[in-house]
């Protein structure tokens, strides 16, 4: 297939463009600067949209990824702002290039995340649960209406509600490990609050499938099937590093150190499970968090 990837110099974006092509497909990147898009790629503006919109005609699906760095920074009103736009109005700019070509995309796997749910404690979360509240909520909802108009243009949209990614190349992981390594790891606040993920390989895997998967569409929570409390994460992750994991962050600290974001992405519990991905016959190569994180630490030993 030739398949358009926005984000693609991102987590996610990145292992998925390198194994896209490894399996001969046509990869071409959205690029923020036009000036070294060239053949590779497409230059776009997320407030304006792609800068040679008749380069997308004829292209099979688009994968959209692109969208500012949720924990970069303090969540200030203008930090807030540039999350909200650049997934938001990134999408809505994208979705009406695509609308107005002659021949459209027939699939458009958009990014969504599971904060989309918000703090549900241990609720069990389908895609067909309803939605939370709270910021991160506010803008899965409103990120996943902007791609909704793509399905007046016969295009099939997919949102990707991810959870954490777990990746020894970004993420989360890698900031985790120096305080666990030198035995300062511990729980975050209670413990008990859920934590949705997938490792990386299994994320990119399940893009490929659903990119396939024709009758797929709308919801699909991009998680492995047993999501873990953050005390069963902070063990786990004391198993494979081999250390101890009794210096908890209290709520206060934490939120002191990080503001609203901490009781956002910290402290609050979402239990989603991957309901329609697993009812689309796909296989998971890491379903438990034991095996996805020695793997991930220990390659080949697995």
């Amino acid at each position: 297939m030739n398949i358009v990837v926005s984000g693609a110099s991102g987590l996610v974006g990145s292992a998925l463009t390198a194994e896209l092509t490894a399996a001969g497909h046509g990869v071409t990147r959205l690029i923020r600067s036009a000036a070294v898009a060239g053949k590779a790629g497409i230059g776009w503006d997320p407030s304006r949209g792609p800068h040679e919109p008749q380069r997308l005609e004829g292209i099979d699906a688009v994968v959209h990824l692109a969208g500012a760095g949720i924990a970069a920074g303090r969540w200030t009103a203008a930090r807030k702002e540039v999350i909200r736009a650049s997934r938001v109005d990134g999408t809505r700019t994208l979705v009406a290039a695509l609308a107005s070509l002659r021949r459209p995309p027939r699939a458009l796997l958009c990014a969504s995340a599971v904060g989309f749910y918000g703090d549900r404690g241990d609720q069990v979360l389908g895609e067909e649960s309803l939605p939370g509240t709270g910021f991160l909520a506010s803008v899965c909802r409103a990120w996943e209406e902007a791609a909704s108009p793509a399905e007046a243009a016969g295009i099939r949209v997919v949102n990707l509600r991810f959870g954490v990614v777990l990746s020894r190349d970004g993420g989360a992981l890698p900031k985790m490990l120096l305080p666990f390594r030198l035995g300062v790891g511990g729980k975050i606040g209670s413990g008990a609050q859920y934590m949705s993920w997938i490792a990386i390989s299994d994320a990119v895997a399940a893009i490929r499938h659903l990119l396939d998967r024709s009758e797929v569409r709308g919801a699909v929570n991009l998680v492995a099937p047993r999501p873990v409390t953050n005390l069963e994460f902070t063990r786990a992750l004391g198993r494979a590093l081999v250390r101890p994991t009794v210096v908890p962050l209290p709520a206060p600290v934490a939120r002191l150190a990080f503001g609203e974001m901490a009781d956002e992405m910290l402290l609050a519990s979402t239990r989603a499970e991957p309901v329609r991905l697993q009812a689309s016959g796909f296989p998971f190569r890491y379903p438990d968090i034991d095996a996805a994180l020695g793997e991930l630490l220990h390659p080949g030993r697995h």
